[in-house]
């Protein structure tokens, strides 16, 4: 199942024929962009990251086929630099609030500097087994 995000911001764009900045999601009418799309696009633009991996988790968890609600995001960023890691997810949090109170009901954050990155930080944890909905009852 695809979203369409921001169709009242869209109608007021092609409307008005407004510019937007690159955080928002504009298509044309007919055209779709998944949600992993949505977030490696609002990550990109507020992050310039070195490195983004966005990862749809969704097929892990007790959703139906197809889903797009679970994500596990990898992002090395100068962004980051000087600031704890509650502050790193804080921030991508912050960017991704709208996801957050809509389709994504999970996000994994792994959040790097590009000198813990570059220094061997590159081991990403994998996600735990999701023990959640019926699945939770055979445990």
């Amino acid at each position: 199942m695809l979203w369409t995000v921001g169709v009242t911001v869209l109608q007021a764009i092609n409307k008005c024929r407004l510019k937007t900045d690159k955080r928002f999601l504009v298509m044309k009418r007919g055209d779709t962009m998944t949600i992993q799309e949505n977030i490696e696009r609002k990550l990109e633009a507020d992050l310039s990251p070195i490195h983004l991996e966005v990862l749809n988790e969704s097929h892990k968890h007790n959703v139906p086929p197809g889903s797009e609600s679970h994500f596990k995001v990898i992002i090395v960023s100068e962004k980051f630099e000087k600031k704890s890691l509650v502050e790193q997810h804080q921030l991508v949090n912050q960017i991704l609030a709208d996801d957050l109170a809509g389709p994504v009901h999970a996000l994994s954050i792994q959040a790097k500097t590009p000198s813990q990155w570059n220094s061997g930080g590159r081991f990403v944890r994998n996600t735990p087994e999701c023990l959640g909905g019926s699945q939770a009852e055979k445990v």
